[in-house]
């Protein structure tokens, strides 16, 4: 799987790059979000909602395990770090294969769980400002959605 890479400087750039990111995304897609605590994740996923116009203030789903945001698409983040065993009973599933976007933290944990097709963001801390923010994609419209994406946005490998 190709991987592209972007920096941001900044919380507000991050902000700018999620948002933007926001126009390539349709009903059912999943974002696999990996980094680690105070990366940005929950910045990322900011930026996402205020580029589907959300109105809500977005929080991280650390203790609540999702939370649905209203939008021009719904938004469902989700935080299955806690969730162990009990994935299933959840419905998770109804949330990916819903007509919302679903944004999850910690995918690794449910992987029989994923859809076969999906956007993967993996943000790294190089410094208190500095993010590395390496984005994937796995099929066919997936990958051409992002690489358009990345044209658009003059972003290079």
């Amino acid at each position: 799987m190709q991987s592209y890479q972007l920096r941001s400087y900044s919380v507000e750039e991050t902000l700018r790059w999620a948002s933007s990111f926001s126009t390539v995304l349709l009903p059912s897609d999943c974002l696999l979000l990996d980094g680690d605590l105070g990366a940005g994740k929950t910045h990322f996923v900011k930026g996402l909602g205020s580029g589907l116009h959300v109105k809500q203030m977005i929080t991280s789903p650390t203790f609540t395990i999702i939370k649905e945001y209203e939008g021009t698409l719904p938004l469902y983040h989700m935080d299955v770090y806690r969730v162990g065993e009990t994935a299933e009973e959840l419905g998770l599933e109804e949330y990916i294969e819903g007509e919302g976007v679903t944004v999850i933290e910690w995918a690794h944990l449910i992987a029989d769980m994923l859809p076969t097709t999906y956007f993967s963001l993996k943000i790294e801390k190089v410094s208190e400002t500095e993010r590395v923010l390496t984005f994937k994609a796995k099929g066919a419209s997936h990958v051409k959605r992002l690489e358009e994406w990345l044209n658009d946005n003059d972003i290079g490998n």
